[in-house]
């Protein structure tokens, strides 16, 4: 997988460990595209986890891990943030964070918010993790009211999170809305409903219709297959044990 793009950069220069249906990764590629870098691709096998991985990521051992030049930057967060002060927002280059400072702070909340809220109900509604689905129901429900009014805060009327572009909170934001789609199968609970939350129905919309998002974001049935996949894999870890 490698961007389509202008960069003069060899992708060899810029690699991504990853997986297709990780959305932590998937906020490197939308990142990546967004700014017109050429990248290589380098899938992790579920459950057998690369020397390279381990050797560059050591501590957490996690994707996604973004190879500069063989110089590795963990943690989805920090990897968006390293890109944008990395290819910085010129030659045509759109800034991924905005330039004001508190708006700046003011995204990397919400952003923390996102994953310290739906992305443990995500995983409780596919079944790869125990917990009460209701709960996670309404805990994402509630989160969402949340991101429903923050939107209309920070776009000021505007398509995106980030104003007229896609910036740091629609990425991690965004990057969610693949397997929450998926959950709708999985467990048959439809969580980004259009009469509660329209601004953020919206929004989604034009999350997927963007040129760096379209290529990457997941077909809902393959997740919902990587999903059962997944599960079956964890069983068979944890029956090792």
């Amino acid at each position: 997988m490698a961007s389509i793009g202008g960069e003069e950069e060899a992708a060899a220069a810029v690699r991504v460990i990853g997986g297709w249906a990780s959305h932590y990764a998937i906020r490197v590629y939308v990142a990546l595209k967004l700014k017109g870098v050429e990248y290589e691709f380098l899938q992790e096998v579920v459950g057998n986890k690369s020397e390279l991985l381990l050797q560059s990521n050591p501590v957490h051992k996690k994707i996604p891990v973004l190879l500069h030049h063989g110089k590795p930057v963990a943690e989805s967060m920090i990897i968006l943030q390293y890109i944008d002060e990395v290819w910085a927002s010129n030659n045509g280059r759109p800034a991924i964070l905005s330039p004001d400072p508190y708006e700046r702070a003011v995204q990397r909340f919400w952003a923390q918010y996102v994953d310290d809220k739906i992305a443990p109900a995500s995983v409780v509604f596919r079944g790869v993790t125990a917990g009460d689905k209701d709960e996670a129901a309404a805990q994402v429900s509630e989160a969402l009211q949340h991101l429903e009014e923050a939107f209309v805060k920070c776009s000021r009327g505007k398509s995106y999170f980030g104003g007229d572009s896609l910036g740091f909170l629609d990425i991690v934001l965004g990057s969610h809305l693949g397997w929450l789609k998926a959950v709708e199968q999985i467990a048959g609970v439809k969580v980004l409903v259009e009469s509660k939350f329209p601004e953020l129905t919206a929004w989604a919309q034009r999350f997927y219709a963007h040129h760096a998002v379209r290529d990457v974001m997941p077909e809902t049935d393959r997740l919902v297959q990587f999903n059962t996949y997944l599960i079956g894999v964890l069983k068979a870890k944890a029956s090792q044990k």
